[in-house]
């Protein structure tokens, strides 16, 4: 089930003394803090949208002026609290492409059907792929996020469809010890 509200990043501590707020980014595309509007604040288990006075982006963290935060003290309250866009305001996704929050719970399941286990976490190591983490029978499961790996990703059936034929040269299981060249 998709969410209504993508995290775009979190608060991590005020900036100056004029209420201005630092943000650990969570995005692919750093650009977008100064094109922002408004913004939806997690307090409480309740989003409260904000009006974006002035977004900024600097060393890869991004920097946010919020409509009724003038001060350090105000901001300072600010600290840890996670932000967010409505789905309407998200960043264009290629044809092949799908946000974390969209992915995380889906089953994956081989190409015959056959149940390997569920998504429960996209790390992003690099530039050139991310890993999937699944929680299997056999314990914790990573694998590269490849298209000769990940054969389909159906967010309405919630299956990720997985070659089988693969996964014993890609795959990394939390039971295997790691390979050393001695």
């Amino acid at each position: 089930m998709q969410t209504q509200y993508l995290q775009i990043g979190e608060i991590v501590k005020p900036q100056g003394i004029r209420g201005e707020v630092k943000l650990k980014a969570m995005t692919s595309d750093l650009t977008r803090f100064a094109r922002l509007e408004s913004v939806f604040l997690l307090k409480k288990g309740v989003y409260e949208e904000v009006r974006v006075e002035k977004g900024r982006t600097y060393d890869g963290f991004a920097f946010l002026k919020l409509e009724g935060v003038s001060d350090r003290n105000a901001a300072e309250l600010l600290r840890g609290v996670q932000v967010f866009v409505d789905r309407e305001h998200a960043i264009d996704l290629d044809e092949d492409e799908n946000f974390v929050c969209d992915l995380v719970g889906l089953t994956a399941v081989d190409t015959q059907g056959n149940e390997i286990g569920e998504l429960t976490d996209v790390l992003t190591p690099n530039s050139i792929c991310d890993v999937y983490v699944f929680d299997t029978p056999r314990g914790e499961m990573m694998i590269p996020a490849l298209r000769r790996v990940v054969k389909e990703v159906d967010l309405d059936a919630g299956t990720i469809v997985l070659d089988e034929s693969v996964l014993p040269e890609v795959a990394v299981w939390e039971d295997e010890p790691a390979e050393r060249d001695e």
